[in-house]
Formats: structure tokens, C-alpha cells, sequence
């Protein structure tokens, strides 16, 4: 039997916490060759565009892969399949809107844990959506955020997500003046939107701040201008194999020669010692995050067996 989960199931057991783990995890593993990783397949039609990213974990006894359709209206539907490793049958399917924002924002809390400064207080972040909210939840996880800058295009939209985040996470949660603010005196700086044009001149980039510019999953999309790229001192990515076909930022890096994709440390390859981070208080260091299967799979695994235990989820007359 296949157990089906919803995004209820999913969301009454799935902590930030865990997802933090979990993701720290796929990184690690995949880092030291056990895991793998395929990067996205797009499919695009008029009506809408299918997105697949796969990978195979032996260390969790599993492969399987996220397909989302993402339609001409803007509405979408997420699953996630997860196939025992050993055997071939199917476990699960997990649908995987809110599970996709949690692993997301659990990317980029792990990447401020190893490269951000542990006495970071200060967040400036760029969007108020969906994903917003768990960019915030994540590093206030890992860093004692005191303030959150928040710049928007909608004043009324960040308003109202700054209500809502001043209840979910033990900062002050605030608008910010203008993109200038949100960027100078913050010692993190996140980007989630869907930016087609830089969102921040790179001069305004201060000693010792850590950017995580984690929209800009798409060459048609730039959230960074080459100042900030050129400003870096240390570039990390969650998989130099999708930046180089999917990071509007660093392509244009790349194209401008300031760049080489040899030279790009993985996420994983730093946490493990392989690759150096922040190694000085006063580098700037940017963190470029696309998506990989591993993290919905690392994530999801851990969920069905939360899910398991506490009896939530449908079995279906399949598998």
C-alpha cells in the first residue's frame, strides 16, 4: 500500500527545526558521494510548465522524485514521490506546496549557520510571499535576529507580512524605507522574489554581511547586480551543476568574466571541510540557492515517518 499525505498530514509534523536538519543532511551526504542529485527538467506548454528535479539517498533507503505543474493562472500543484531505494515500490506520495517552502527556507538557514557571522542580529530581506515566511522562520533558527527589514513593491502586502511574522518569530519584524535601508546595517540580506532586474546597487554591500539570494532560479531572472557579485569574497551554491544552467546572477557573473564555475564552492563541500567558507569576520559571502530533489526527498522521508507513528496519512489500494 502507498500512504498519502496531505499538506494538513504534512504541516502538523514538520517543524523548521527538522527541516533544518534534514537538509543539512542531504547536503552532508551528497557531499560525500551518497547521495546524487538530477537537476530540474523543465516541460513548458502554453497552459502551463512542469517542473521534475530527481535524486536517489541509499544512506535513507531512497529515490524518488518532485514533479510541480505550474499553471497559466499562477496556481500550482506540488508531489513528491518516494520510492524505497532496496526494493523499487512506491512509499508514499506527499503533496509538497508547504513542505517545497519549509526545505527552501531551511536551505538558506543552513547557509547562514556556515557563512553568515554568528553574531548576526540584523536581517534585510527582499519580498513578502509564500516563501518569504519560512526565509525568516530559518534564520531566526539558526542566528539571534533581533530586527527584520522587509522591502516590498506592495507597502500593504509587507505590512501585512509583518504582522503576521512579529507573531512567529522573536523579532521585530518591520517595513523598511527603501531597498538602500534594507541592505546597509543588516548583517543578512535575503532575496526571495522574482526579480527580473537587480534589486540593490552592490555599493551599498557592507564588511561581514551574508547575502542568500535564493529567487533567482531561472536565467531570465537576476536578483544581484555584478557589483555584489564582484563584492563577494566567497560564493557558494547548493549545486554548481544547476547554478550553471539555472543562476541568472552568476551567469552574468560568469559572462562578465568576474567569475569561474570551477571556483564555486557547494554548500555540502563547506559544511564537510572540503571547501572553505567565511573564514574572515570581514568577507562578504553570498550564498545562491536553486532547489534539489534531495532536499524534498531527506525532508519528505523523515515526514512519512513522522506521519507513520502519529497514524495521519490515506493508504491507497495501490503499490
Amino acid at each position: 500500500m502507498v500512504r498519502y499525505l496531505s499538506e494538513a498530514d504534512i504541516r502538523s509534523v514538520l517543524t523548521m527545526p527538522i527541516a533544518i536538519e534534514r537538509v543539512e543532511q542531504a547536503f552532508v551526504d551528497r557531499a560525500r558521494g551518497k547521495a546524487f542529485d538530477i537537476p530540474r527538467r523543465r516541460t513548458r506548454q502554453p497552459g502551463g510548465h512542469l517542473h521534475v528535479v530527481q535524486g536517489a539517498a541509499p544512506e535513507i533507503n531512497t529515490i524518488g522524485y518532485k514533479a510541480y505543474y505550474v499553471r497559466a493562472d499562477r496556481s500550482r500543484s506540488f508531489l513528491v514521490h518516494l520510492l524505497d531505494h532496496a526494493q523499487g515500490n512506491l512509499d508514499a506520495i506527499l503533496e509538497a506546496e508547504w513542505m517545497g517552502q519549509m526545505r527552501t527556507g531551511a536551505a538558506t538557514g543552513v547557509a547562514a549557520k556556515y557563512l553568515s557571522r554568528p553574531d548576526s542580529s540584523v536581517l534585510g530581506l527582499f519580498g513578502s510571499g509564500r516563501h518569504a515566511v519560512t526565509q525568516v522562520e530559518a534564520v531566526c533558527a539558526v542566528r539571534g535576529i533581533r530586527e527584520v527589514k522587509v522591502f516590498g513593491r506592495d507597502a500593504d502586502r509587507v505590512k501585512a507580512f509583518c504582522d503576521e511574522m512579529s507573531g512567529k518569530v522573536p523579532a521585530r519584524v518591520r517595513p523598511a524605507a527603501s531597498r538602500e535601508e534594507t541592505v546597509r546595517g543588516s548583517d543578512i540580506i535575503v532575496a526571495m522574489t522574482k526579480a527580473t532586474e537587480p534589486l540593490f546597487d552592490g555599493a551599498w554591500l557592507e564588511p561581514g554581511q551574508f547575502i542568500a539570494a535564493t529567487g533567482a532560479n531561472a536565467l531570465n531572472r537576476r536578483e544581484l547586480d555584478l557589483a555584489s557579485v564582484k563584492r563577494a569574497d566567497v560564493i557558494v551554491v547548493d549545486s554548481v551543476q544547476v547554478a550553471e544552467g539555472e543562476c541568472g546572477d552568476l551567469m552574468a557573473g560568469f559572462e562578465a568574466g568576474i567569475i569561474y564555475w570551477e571556483n564555486i564552492a557547494t554548500l555540502g563541500d563547506v559544511i564537510v571541510g572540503r571547501r572553505p567558507g567565511r573564514t574572515l569576520p570581514e568577507q562578504v559571502t553570498l550564498y545562491e540557492s536553486h532547489g534539489m530533489a534531495l532536499q524534498d526527498l531527506y525532508t519528505g522521508r523523515r515526514v512519512l515517518e513522522l506521519a507513520i507513528a502519529k497514524g495521519l496519512g490515506t493508504e491507497l489500494p495501490m503499490g
